[in-house]
């Protein structure tokens, strides 16, 4: 078994929309990055890669490339869980928690379970997904920006 560790922030701004999970959350403001800014989608992409080895998601993805410009994270997600199992590997399970100030998102989180859990071709047993509060701490507490940190197990098929 390997474990894997990903992090990703996005700032919040004006103008875009506020995608996590592969959900669009309704928002006044959205997050800004090259693709469609899915830090929650973001942080599993890199914990499933760095799991197997397989380097991050810039190295694969690259914000200069303007193939991945609004690109859908989702997407994203389904190539980089064939890159895994090209390499062998079969995942175990997804863990992530979404730190945000605002706007409440337990409404969304089944949703963004079932999203994730279809990508990567596992069962929602197998994704798991929390949001917490900084308390008003730091640039998510300030509501400047969103974070997600995932943890993910993967086995040999």
């Amino acid at each position: 078994m390997r474990i894997g560790h990903g992090y990703d922030v996005h700032q919040l701004g004006e103008g875009t929309k506020f995608v996590l999970g592969g959900v669009v959350i309704p928002y006044d403001k959205g997050l800004i990055g090259h693709s469609d800014a899915d830090v929650l989608t973001h942080a599993v992409m890199d914990a499933l890669l760095g799991a197997a080895a397989l380097g991050d998601i810039g190295q694969h993805f690259p914000d200069t490339d303007e193939t991945y410009r609004g690109a859908d994270s989702i997407a994203l997600l389904r190539e980089v869980c064939r890159m895994i199992s090209e390499k062998g590997f079969v995942i175990g399970n997804i863990d992530a928690t979404i730190v945000a100030q605002a706007p409440r998102l337990s409404p969304y989180i089944n949703k963004m379970i079932q999203n994730i859990a279809n990508a990567c071709h596992v069962t929602i047993e197998q994704v798991n997904i929390k949001a917490t509060t900084e308390e008003g701490l730091g640039f998510t507490g300030s509501m400047l920006g969103i974070a997600a940190h995932s943890v993910c197990l993967l086995n040999n098929k």
